[in-house]
Parts: structure tokens; C-alpha cells; sequence
């Protein structure tokens, strides 16, 4: 297998668009902000700056709640779609207030708000709502990471088949006694030549932070001509780019063979196939 050193750009490019009391000072902030825009609607390009020019931060967060955007899926679709001389920003916006609300409009943002206000709503909905605000985000979480992990074992088995592999297991360690977990072990989790770890994430950050910890488990437990391969994707990297440095340096050093994501699906099953023709899988 060829020597692979990996680049923060490089994955960041490659990464696709996870008390009861719930009203602090700035949700507060937020629901009154809503008493600024007219009862029957229509709401105007007009509202939007003059919410901005009230507060910005509150304006961005409700802008962030009408649209049903996790925080960092809505502050990476910003940095997406403002140009560099509009940044995203409070300063971008007073800088160039209409420029700022045309982009905003591009997201769908006056006709989201616009449906919202002509929506009939009935106990039904609030009940829905709370649900989805609730229980709904968890399972959000973990549709997204079922859905990596089936990506990837779909990759594992059109190289190796069905039955070469196990499944979200402990592995045998390089003493032959201690085991650690990790995803797929192929061709055993007895004795395993080939590791691969999942993880997806949207939103919650102290799970981003595990995954050093997981990966170094499996990069201590592991024998040294065993390949580890980490799959990872979802846009809160961004927010924690120290933590994906980390991950990097692991990989830059030699104990993670490759990071990827969805996008590198096609250099996934490459590689697999490479490593199976060279282990003699």
C-alpha cells in the first residue's frame, strides 16, 4: 500500500453537507423578537434587515429555527453561499445591509418564515413539534450515523463479500487477550487484518472529542501490520477543526492508514480491494 499523508483542507473539502427548563436569557431574547414580525405576514426583505438591525444574533438564531437547521448545518451553509466581501458576520451585514437579506432570501428564508405564519396550527402540531425538538434531534443523531455505517459495510461487502467480516465488535488485541471495540473487523474479530471505525456527527461536540480517545484505543490495542481505516463525516467539523487535526496527525504519523468520507467512497473501496488482494483475503 502506498504511503498517504492527508490535509486538513483536503478533508474538510471532502466532508458532505448528531434542567427541563429550556428558556435562558437569550431563548427569551428569541421568542420576543418573534413579536417584531406582523401577526397576518407577509413578511418582507424590510423585516428581515430590521430584525438584523435590532440584534443580530437573535435575528440569526430565529433565521437558523424558521428554516430547521441545526446551528452548525445553518452557520456551514452561510460560509457556503456569502461571498468573501459579505461575510457572514455582524460587520458583513453593516456593511452591506441589502446585499446581506439577498442572500438570506436565496436560502429560502421569506417564504419559510412566510409559510410558517399562514400555517394553521393545532394542538396536534405543538405536540409534534416537541417531539421533533426533543426526541427527534436524538434520533436524528442516530439516523445519520446508521446511515454511515451501513454506507460503509455496503463498501465492505462488494469487496469481500457478506459473510468475511464482523460487525460492531471486540477485536482480539495484539497480545491475543485484551480486546477493544470497533466497527467492522475483517476478516475476523478474532484475528483482524483490517479495522474500520464509523463515526458520524451533526451537532454535539463533546462526541466529536471521543473519537480521538476511541481511535487511540484501537491504535494502542491493535497489532502494528493490522490496516485501521477511519470513516467520519458531517459538517460540525468545522466547528471543531482542532479536534479533526488531531485525528490527522494520527494519520499523518502512520497509525490511521486513511480518513474519509462519503464523498471518497470510490478511494474506500479501492483501497479495500488493494489490502485484500495484498493480505491475501
Amino acid at each position: 500500500m502506498k504511503r498517504i499523508n492527508q490535509s486538513l483542507n483536503d478533508l474538510l473539502s471532502r466532508l458532505s453537507v448528531l434542567t427541563t427548563e429550556w428558556r435562558d436569557d437569550f431563548s427569551q431574547k428569541v421568542l420576543h423578537a418573534l413579536d417584531e414580525l406582523p401577526e397576518q405576514g407577509p413578511v418582507t426583505l424590510d423585516s428581515i434587515e430590521a430584525l438584523l438591525h435590532s440584534d443580530y444574533e437573535t435575528a440569526i438564531t430565529l433565521f437558523q429555527l424558521f428554516l430547521d437547521r441545526s446551528k452548525d448545518e445553518f452557520t456551514y451553509e452561510l460560509k457556503i453561499l456569502f461571498p468573501e466581501d459579505v461575510p457572514p458576520t455582524s460587520r458583513g451585514f453593516l456593511n452591506n445591509p441589502s446585499k446581506f437579506v439577498q442572500k438570506l432570501e436565496e436560502m429560502g428564508l421569506v417564504d419559510a418564515i412566510n409559510d410558517y405564519i399562514n400555517r394553521p396550527v393545532s394542538w396536534k402540531d405543538i405536540i409534534a413539534e416537541r417531539l421533533k425538538g426533543g426526541r427527534g434531534s436524538a434520533v436524528k443523531g442516530q439516523f445519520r450515523g446508521k446511515a454511515l455505517e451501513d454506507f460503509v459495510e455496503q463498501a465492505i461487502v462488494s469487496v469481500f463479500g457478506k459473510d468475511d467480516f464482523d460487525v460492531r465488535c471486540s477485536f482480539t488485541g495484539k497480545d491475543g487477550m485484551s480486546t477493544a471495540k470497533s466497527d467492522f473487523a475483517i476478516p475476523s474479530k478474532e484475528s483482524p487484518s483490517i479495522l474500520v471505525e464509523v463515526k458520524a456527527f451533526g451537532a454535539t461536540e463533546s462526541k466529536q472529542t471521543n473519537v480521538i480517545g476511541d481511535a487511540k484505543v484501537i491504535v494502542d490495542e491493535k497489532r502494528q501490520d493490522t490496516f485501521f481505516l477511519l470513516v467520519t463525516d458531517g459538517v460540525s467539523w468545522h466547528a471543531r477543526q482542532s479536534d479533526l487535526k488531531g485525528l490527522l496527525r494520527l494519520q499523518n504519523e502512520g497509525y490511521v492508514y486513511r480518513i474519509y468520507t462519503k464523498s471518497m467512497e470510490q478511494d474506500l473501496v479501492t483501497d479495500l480491494q488493494q489490502m485484500k488482494t495484498e493480505l491475501g483475503l
